[in-house]
């Protein structure tokens, strides 16, 4: 028997699983508060929540990590240069140290002009000591790489640091794509590198010796090493744990996957057992790149979404705050705060245009992290000294920095990740109505009737009507992701449009709307019992929720494949016309011409299949299966008797294997009976 260790960490939590590789029995579970500042803490404490001797017989360790995401969403990473070779960049929001220098090729991989390499040796001379990192992406590369090689060889030569090449991440057009996905990874490369490095040392202290891989965007797995080279296929590893994870505990080939976290909602589709993939690639922090990542949609929705009352118009709002309840249950003096309100009366009702400026009673604020090159004022320093161990509201912040106004300092601080809220969330709703009590549910309770008497409405009216607040924003989600599935125009709106019209309770409608989900909906996440069966009810939709559905991301993470893929492009030499014409064939290696169409593809299957070979070992396969796919693209030539010629065509290899075991051990009687096991089905 093999164990595998899989660690998720999300926006919230940071959960860990034990599993057997073979069956996918979950042989012990753990859950820690993810740690946002410093993601290892919370690792090291989910690791420790587990069973010792379980982690002596572990075989193989998996990463699922929000750590690329999150990094390059805020704008951070390591120090990059960036090297343009044939064409400037378009994005002017990379402020860091960027060059052009000469250099082209045709779409036939045909030099047009020379590289320049005096200036690409000045540009990197200048760079000393000022980087961690260089991309290099040069225009049409993808049809020869060679200067971006070339490039590539002289700024290892001259800085010692890693460099990546637009060409090395993907192999379709697009230039700027191209460059920002070779930027991005260039950027994640330190950071991924000092996760990958605190990880190996948690492991190691634990006495886990077994091989680490992280979980990359479309699902598939990676050895940590080829994390660190390409650190941006990491980017949504999260959200695609969770489709691999849903497929793991509950079997279900075709699905409608939605995973309901603390802090978001995320949505994929899988077919036959494979979530459908990004075809333009995925869209990081605003931005179009070549990633090869899972087509997922993201919501601001979950166990820990604010809700506030704006005037006297209760608001649910995708800011991720803390849970009164777990608050008062670490803190118990805010339990205190929030049982003084008992009988006090609500604060004049002015409704506010800025919900994130709007001082509640039943909040608090207490520090997350020191604060680092922010520019902050000394009042604004000193509170945060105050908070750091010991929640605060706004009037006592105030009172305690003796200025007024302090929400807007607050406010900014918050954006800035150096303050956490302390609020009501659905979770104080299902604590409040009793069917969810880990936490502290006097402090929900009490939080929760100081709102509804602020609404004008009774304890009962408010967590019923916010209740359904969150069921409609989920039924909503689902709705736009289905119908940015099929390509609908504003798709926001019309799922709006479309549940609102659903849930109305209008007692003389002139028409009435009903929606049937023909795929099966499968639960993901520790709050789906409480929301999703609503859901399903609203759509009609068949619901299956596994008894793991809360660890399903970690699981997620020890079952992937390790899977490479190589697009190799074929296209005819020019002035050769016909169904079987001259070749070209454009490689990572550069490009070769063939006499036929079929002495082509026999050379790209080879060496497409040479690539994903070595670069699926490096990933940490074993037992590496090779598949090829070829798509041709023809047109009719009227000119030589309406016969079909070659335009173009596509061989698509593809390598994929389980990873690498370190070793194979099967648990203790003891480890057993303590862990269960648990049936994942």
């Amino acid at each position: 028997m093999a164990l595998g260790l899989g660690i998720d960490t999300g926006g919230t939590n940071t959960d860990a699983a034990v599993v057997d590789l073979g069956t996918m029995r979950i042989w012990d579970r753990s859950v820690s508060p993810t740690t946002r500042d410093d993601l290892t803490i919370g690792i090291s404490r989910a690791l420790d929540g587990l069973d010792r001797d379980l982690l002596d017989k572990i075989s193989l360790v998996s990463l699922s990590s929000t750590l690329a995401t999150n990094t390059i969403v805020e704008g951070k990473g390591g120090r990059a240069g960036l090297i343009c070779i044939g064409r400037g960049y378009s994005d002017r929001s990379f402020g860091g140290p960027c060059c052009v220098v000469k250099g082209a090729h045709d779409l036939d991989g045909n030099e047009t002009e020379p590289l320049d390499e005096a200036a690409c040796r000045e540009f990197l001379q200048s760079l000393a000591g000022r980087v961690d990192a260089v991309a290099v992406s040069g225009y049409l590369s993808v049809r020869n790489p060679a200067h971006e090689d070339r490039a590539a060889f002289l700024a290892r030569e001259i800085l010692g640091v890693p460099v990546v090449c637009g060409h090395e991440l993907s192999s379709g057009l697009g230039f700027n794509e191209r460059t920002t996905t070779a930027l991005m990874n260039a950027r994640l490369i330190p950071v991924i590198a000092e996760l990958i490095r605190a990880m190996q040392d948690a492991l190691r202290k634990r006495g886990i010796d077994a091989p680490l891989m992280m979980v990359k965007g479309d699902g598939s797995v990676m050895s940590s090493a080829s994390a660190v080279l390409h650190p941006v296929e990491t980017v949504l590893s999260g959200p695609a744990s969770s489709l691999v994870g849903a497929y793991a505990i509950t079997g279900e080939k075709d699905m409608l996957m939605v995973d309901v976290g603390g802090t978001t909602t995320d949505i994929g589709l899988l077919k036959d057992g494979f979530p459908r993939l990004e075809k333009e690639g995925a869209a990081i922090g605003g931005r179009r790149t070549r990633v090869l990542a899972a087509a997922m949609s993201t919501f601001g929705i979950g166990g820990d979404s604010r809700i506030l009352v704006n005037g006297t118009r209760p608001m649910l709002t995708p800011l991720r705050v803390i849970p009164v309840c777990a608050a008062a249950e670490r803190w118990p003096h805010v339990g205190e705060i929030l049982e003084s309100l008992e009988g006090r009366r609500p604060s004049a009702a002015f409704e506010s245009v800025e919900p994130d400026l709007i001082r509640q009673e039943t909040e608090l604020f207490v520090a997350a992290r020191p604060p680092a090159a922010e520019e902050l004022t000394g009042y604004e320093r000193n509170l945060l000294e105050r908070i750091r161990d010991s929640p605060m509201t706004a009037a006592e912040a105030e009172s305690f920095t003796g200025t007024m106004g302090i929400a807007y300092s607050l406010s900014k601080m918050e954006r800035l990740g150096l303050v956490t809220r302390i609020g009501v969330t659905p979770t104080d709703l299902l604590h409040a109505d009793g069917s969810f009590t880990e936490f502290d549910a006097a402090a929900s309770k009490a939080a929760i009737a100081y709102l509804a008497r602020k609404s004008r409405m009774t304890q009962t009216d408010f967590v019923a009507k916010m209740e359904k607040a969150v069921v409609c924003r989920i039924a909503t989600c689902i709705m736009e992701h289905l119908l940015t599935e099929e390509g609908v125009q504003d798709p926001a709106k019309r799922a709006g449009e479309l549940v609102a019209k659903m849930a109305s309770r209008d007692p003389d409608p002139d028409y009435t709307l009903s929606l049937h989900i023909a795929r099966t909906i499968v639960g993901i996440g520790a709050p789906v019992q409480a929301w999703l069966p609503p859901v399903a009810d609203m759509f009609g939709a068949r619901l299956v929720i596994s008894g793991n559905a809360d660890i399903g991301n970690a699981v997620g993470a020890v079952a992937g494949m390790v899977t490479v893929t190589e697009d190799v492009l074929i296209r005819p030499a020019a002035g050769s016309v016909s169904a079987n014409p001259a070749c070209i064939v454009f490689t990572k290696r550069g490009k070769r011409e063939f006499p036929d169409f079929d002495t082509a593809v026999e050379y790209a299957k080879k060496v497409g299949a040479e690539d994903v070979r070595r670069r699926a070992a490096e990933s940490g396969a074993g037992n590496v299966l090779v598949e090829y796919l070829i798509r041709k693209k023809t047109y009719r030539n009227e000119f030589e008797g309406g016969s079909y010629s070659l335009l173009e065509a596509n061989v698509l290899v593809r390598a994929s294997g389980k990873p690498s075991l370190g070793r194979t051990e099967i648990p203790s009687a003891g480890a057993a009976r303590r862990s269960g096991p648990a049936d994942c089905n």
